[in-house]
């Protein structure tokens, strides 16, 4: 893969693995790929604080990646863990003023203890509504409210490439979990991408980020969707409670939990790529 077709990362370690090619496809104009690299070091970890002026995730894949291109029009978008964490509020005026705040300040001033960084006050939830980062001369996306055609992705088409990117992921102080990751599935007229941001802050709050990708290669339209649910932890179990499941094991599940949280914001922009 051509290098001027990779997304800039803020590490600058991926020659660091030579052996760890990214996985790409090539279809009708279109060309997926996606790499998966080791969780960054101490090095990188500090040049990534300093960059984003907040204290990274526990564990942060600054080198993965997934990206779309439209070779033709010079048309792409690509997820990775540098601007997803770029767009986590840095004021602090999102941040979930519980308990678990002070403990979260302290366990990340012992793990980083080696930055001499300040611990400063930001969303330590790590929430992002990150939509992907568009290449430079791509044409913007436009409101629509034309769906995500959910009946042509349930055919039973062939897969011709799947993959799974986790970009972070951070325990919250062992009181619950944040995390970052991608899905690519690409079938033979179409793909469709899910960037999912999924945060349990146990006894708390529960929280789900969700941006779908869709790709008609046929007709070269592109459909993103984005959408948000949360609701109160204790809620939440309480709506579990009535089925027969296990529940911690429901609490951890985040496609299950998508199904009962309530929806706070939606909305779908679409473009048609030149021929």
């Amino acid at each position: 893969m051509n290098a001027t077709h990779l997304p800039t990362q803020p590490s600058g370690h991926a020659a660091t693995y030579p052996s760890k090619r990214p996985q790409e496809i090539s279809i009708q104009g279109f060309r997926i790929s996606t790499q998966k690299l080791p969780i960054l070091k101490a090095d990188p970890i500090e040049e990534m604080t300093k960059k984003l002026g907040i204290t990274p995730p526990e564990m942060i894949f600054g080198d993965n990646y997934v990206m779309i291109e439209h070779e033709k029009s010079g048309w792409g978008i690509n997820f990775n863990a540098f601007d997803a964490l770029d767009k986590v509020d840095k004021t602090g005026q999102s941040m979930l003023q519980v308990a678990y705040s002070k403990e979260w300040q302290s366990s990340r001033e012992k793990t980083h203890e080696g930055i001499k960084e300040v611990v400063k006050p930001f969303d330590w939830s790590y929430s992002t509504d990150y939509k992907g980062t568009l290449s430079p001369s791509a044409k913007p996306f436009e409101n629509t409210e034309k769906p995500i055609p959910i009946q042509l992705l349930m055919r039973p088409d062939p897969i011709l490439f799947f993959d799974e990117v986790v970009l972070y992921e951070d325990e919250l102080a062992d009181n619950g979990i944040a995390m970052l990751s991608c899905k690519i599935r690409v079938m033979p007229g179409r793909l469709l991408l899910l960037t999912r941001f999924f945060m349990r802050l146990d006894n708390v709050l529960i929280r789900l980020r969700d941006t779908r990708v869709y790709v008609d290669f046929e007709t070269r339209e592109v459909i993103r969707e984005y959408q948000s649910k949360e609701c109160e932890y204790e809620k939440v179990r309480q709506i579990l409670a009535s089925t027969r499941d296990d529940i911690p094991a429901l609490m951890r599940d985040a496609n299950r939990l998508s199904e009962v949280l309530p929806v706070v914001e939606k909305h779908s922009e679409r473009i048609v790529l030149d021929a």
